[in-house]
Formats: C-alpha cells, structure tokens, sequence
C-alpha cells in the first residue's frame, strides 16, 4: 500500500464498498455526535467523510485532531444509507469508518477560517494566503484560472501560433506607465526595466520572420490597484501576426474569446457575433469606450429641443460652440422617487444634477409629461423628446448639457445605475463587442497640446497622407479594444512598421526626429531591413478569469496577489535592501524628505 494514499478524497464511490483504503489531507471539518466522530477530509480533489466510534483504535487520536491538521486514515469504505446520501459531493454515497490515523502534521489555531466562507479582513487573508487559499471558493477560482489558460494556449496552436517567450530583464520604454527597474551590478548607475509589455519585442518577433506569436506573458507596471487591476504584475495573452490586417486579428481572437466563455461561462449566453461600435459612437450612446451591452440603453443627442426653449440653463448652453444637451431613457423609471434619486447621484459625482421628464396618466386619460423640465419647454417640445426615444407611459428620461467631455463619463455611470436599479441589465450573459476607429490624437484642454490618445504605434488610417493632410482630431487609427459586461479585456493595433510614417505620427505631437530615435532606436532600426505588416492584440487573462468566476475584485482569481499598497504581506515584499547588496550595486538609499 502507498504510503499516504490509494485514493484521493474525491474517488470513492458505491463501487468501492468493501474495500479497505488509505486517504490523507486535511481535517476540513469534525462533528462529534456522542461517541461517534465525522470528519470530512479534504485534498485538492475533494471531500471524503471520515467516520469512527469507540470500538475503533483510531477512535482516541481523531478525538484530538482539529481543524487543518494533516492525517492519513486507513479504513474501509461504507455505504451510507438512502437518506444519509450528500448529492453535493462526488463522494456521498460512501463513507470510510477509519480503523487506523496518523497525524502527518498538526496544525496551530487558525487565524482565519478555511470551513465556509466567511468574510475576513483583506489584510488578514493575504498575510496568511496559504491558508486562504484552501477555501473552496478560492480554490475553485485558481484552478478555473489554470484551465483558462490551458484552453488559450491550445486554441492558439490550433489556429497556427507558435509560442515563443521574449525577455523579462529589458529597456525602459514608455507604455503609459511607471517602469519597474532593476539595477544593473555589472553596468553601476544603469538599469534594467521589467517589461510593461512585450510590445517591441514581439513586433521584433514579426519582423525577424516568424509569423504567427504567441506568449502568455507576465507584464509588469508600477501603477495604483484597483478593484480590476493588480498592482505590480499581470499577466496577458499576448498575440501578433504578419501580412495581417485589422479584419484578420479579428478573425482570430473573437473564435478564441467566445470559445472560452462558452467553455466556462456555466452556460450563461455569449454574443454569438462580436458587434463593432466606433469609438465615438460608443462615447454618445454609452458614456464610456467599454460600454456594458447587457444594459440595452442608449443615450441620444437631444440638443434640438432645448434650443431656444423655455430652459433657460440648457438654451444658454447650446448657444456656446461644443456644447450639446444629451438624454439617458429610463424605461420603467418614471416616478419622481426614482428621478430625484438619480438626480442626487449626479450630484455625488460632482455634477449640478440631472434633469429629468417622466411620463404619466394624466387626468384625461392621455399621456402627459411631469417634472420642472417639462413645465419649462412645454408639451409639444417633451412629445418630441418622447417620440425620438422611444418612451412611453411610466417612463422618464435624464438629461445633461454642456461639453460632452465634462460630462459624459458621469452620463456613462448614471446609464449603468439606471440599467441596474431598473432592473433592465441581465446579469446572466456575457455581452462582447469590438470597439474600433479610435482617434490617433487628443487635444489636452488644459495646456491646448496635443497628444496620443491610445497606441503611438498604431498604423493610422490613411497612413502617411492622412497625416500630411488631415486635421489631426480627425484622423482614426487602426486600433480596437475588446470589452465585455463593462470590463475592457484587451487592446491592440496594426502596427505602424515603417518609420517615416512613425517619424510623421511623433511629429504631428511635437516630437522631433531625435527623440523618436532615442526612445525608439531598436525597432525603428530593424525597419529599416524589411518589416512585414503587422497586427496584434493582448487579452488579459487576469480579468477574463474574474468575469468567469463571477469575481468583485481582481485579487480573486490571482494566486499571490499583493494588497492595496502594492505589498505582499505573506513575503514580507518590498523589503530593505542589506548593506551588501546596495554596495554591490554602487547605490544608496537617500532619504524621503
């Protein structure tokens, strides 16, 4: 017999009675019923319940286990009578009446809880992450996150990539992000960066001739955490293809993103066909370039009826070039309960408010519209406004004016309060669409400059001409994001491979020759020997696996994840650096003041 186990706590079944067996794991739960002991033992696989009475030589040892502690049972399967049966195990149909234990390892008292799951304090459960990772809940979330990844990797050998790995210890080179960098013994006063991504590397990949690369690759940003994005490390499945367009890349990684939510979405639906919103588009309908689909509202441009009208807040707005009066429909929410609700919302999000019109019965029968607004433009200009968007009785709309940049991240947040409170977003589907036609350039209207809005690599539109030619606000690259259920899950881009026209696109920002060399010399150097078009993208797997397994926070489907500070309390990281080290380096600490 093997020395710790014949079975593992999840292969027993009615078909094994009789049989005498060895299991080990962990005392996961123990129920003292008067001289009779249950024990649910726990591994990796499953439960098996564990029983014995006093006529048993095990019977005084398993009186002293606890929880967690680590034992090896000898015993014999039994079957457990019809009414006793657990459907929720694949174990319930037997148990093992234990006629020999040893304790393998004893376990102190616990300072979390692994039975249940319980809510415990964050801090408390990544300092002792070994024991929180024992909870069900987690578990399941970790190995659903190592089937994803096993499913992305097979899904993109089987479309003709070849997975190649590009190096951890490279330049600095900006992506948007602080570098973490890592000082060199060898090279005193120089540093390597660890990358943000493997971007340059991967295009390197493209022009050095293999054509179809794949990685899933660990990136690393010093940025603030938030409930989607752990600090320091993350990991993405990254991708690029040659003599590829924007189409191509699509061709390939919708089959892939819909495969793996239809494989382990627990059936929930999946948009069959990827939609393509323009990214302008998405901003009006939406509020936001990663906009929930499951929520069906759109928001319109209702500027027209407040022109000239009796509103005086909205017609002075609109008299002012730029400015536009927009209206959220709320299907179902027309009470002035729920508007003066949605109005004090907009005013926690720092705005003076949301107008409103809602529809009723009015005392003739007809339908009539209610509110300070609908007093102030009359009933022929809220018909109109009804007529456009398509409401009805029991109904009521909001409205925000000005500069749509000033107000329609908080005309975004409002869509998705309203969609949920009214109940109007279904929470079970997964609702994907591409986002495209992202404009190349931004104007900061703080200092009048302007500057890259998405990807300085990206090929744009037009290419070389469009440059030359073009308003720069008005010149769109080929660059698209994935998003799904609000959660953007990827971006990516043709690539700009030839460097005039990469001199040009740095130019139009205020960047001379020297500095697009200087930042950029490596890559603009290997394009210069032939460089096939190219495209890619780079889902992330982190937040894929937490739309999957149903996660608030990201740290949920991460194995080690680090806290809020950007710690990892388990390892005690960062930590000083000893003297040795730092004279190794040719570096001193000098301190914060």
């Amino acid at each position: 017999m093997h020395a710790y186990r014949t079975h593992t706590c999840a292969a027993l079944r009615a078909g094994n009675v009789g049989e005498t067996v060895r299991l080990s794991g962990w005392v996961h739960r123990v129920r003292d019923h008067g001289g009779v002991l249950f024990i649910d033992l726990r591994d990796h696989y499953g439960v098996t319940q564990v029983i014995c009475d006093g006529d048993s030589a095990a019977f005084a040892t398993l009186e002293s286990v606890r929880a967690e502690w680590v034992i090896r049972i000898d015993g014999v399967v039994k079957a457990r009578a019809a009414d006793l049966v657990n459907p929720k195990i694949a174990t319930g149909e037997i148990e093992v009446y234990a006629r020999e234990v040893e304790v393998l390892s004893a376990a102190d008292e616990l300072p979390l809880p692994v039975f249940g799951e319980v809510e415990y304090p964050e801090e408390t459960r990544l300092r002792y992450r070994f024991l929180d990772l024992r909870r069900e809940s987690l578990h399941a979330n970790i190995m659903l996150r190592s089937n994803v990844i096993a499913y992305l990797r097979d899904a993109m050998r089987a479309q003709g990539f070849t997975e190649f790995q590009t190096p951890i210890l490279t330049a600095s080179s900006p992506e948007g992000a602080r570098d973490f960098l890592v000082p060199s013994r060898l090279h005193p006063g120089k540093f390597y960066a660890l990358p943000q991504a493997p971007q340059q590397f991967k295009q390197l990949t493209m022009v050095a001739g293999f054509d179809r690369y794949f990685q899933i690759a660990p990136c690393f940003r010093d940025e603030d955490p938030r409930a989607d994005r752990s600090p320091g490390e993350f990991y993405q499945l990254d991708m690029e293809m040659s003599f590829a367009t924007q189409e191509d890349v699509f061709q390939v990684i919708e089959p892939v993103m819909r495969g793996v939510f239809e494989e382990f979405g627990g059936g929930r639906p999946v948009t069959p066909e990827f939609p393509r919103i323009a990214y302008r588009d998405s901003m009006l309908w939406y509020g936001s370039d990663k906009p929930d689909l499951r929520n069906p509202i759109r928001m319109q441009i209702v500027s027209e009826h407040f022109a000239g009208s009796g509103f005086k807040v909205f017609a002075s707005l609109l008299e002012q070039p730029g400015n536009e009066v927009r209206a959220i429909p709320a299907p179902g929410g027309g009470s002035r309960k729920f508007c003066d609700r949605m109005n004090a919302f907009a005013q926690s999000e720092g705005l003076p408010g949301m107008g409103y019109i809602f529809w009723r019965k009015g005392e003739d029968g007809a339908t009539e519209a209610a509110g300070p607004l609908a007093k102030n433009i009359g009933p022929e200009r809220t018909e109109a406004i009804r007529t456009q968007l398509g409401l009805k009785e029991g109904d009521a709309a909001f409205f925000l004016g000005g500069k749509p940049s000033k107000f329609q991240a908080v005309a975004g947040k409002a869509r998705n309060v309203i969609g949920k409170e009214l109940g109007l977003t279904d929470e079970e589907r997964f609702d994907f669409a591409w986002i495209v036609d992202f404009p190349m350039y931004e104007l900061d209207e703080e200092t009048d400059r302007l500057d890259f809005s998405h990807n300085p690599f990206s090929m744009p539109q037009g290419g070389l001409e469009a440059l030359e030619t073009m308003n720069p606000l008005d010149v769109l690259g080929y660059q698209y994001d994935i998003v799904c259920n609000g959660v953007e899950l990827s971006s990516g881009a043709v690539r700009n491979h030839k460097p005039e026209i990469m001199y040009k696109a740095f130019g139009v920002v205020g960047y001379p020759k020297e500095h697009v060399d200087a930042h950029f010399g490596g890559m603009l150097s290997a394009f210069r020997y032939g460089a096939p078009p190219h495209a890619g993208i780079a889902p992330g797997v982190d937040r894929i696996v937490m739309l999957l397994a149903g996660a608030e926070n990201i740290r949920e489907v991460i194995m080690y994840p680090m806290n809020q500070r950007a710690e990892d309390l388990m390892m005690g990281a960062p930590s000083e650096p000893t003297n040795e080290q730092l004279k190794d380096l040719q570096l001193r600490v000098v301190p914060k003041g």
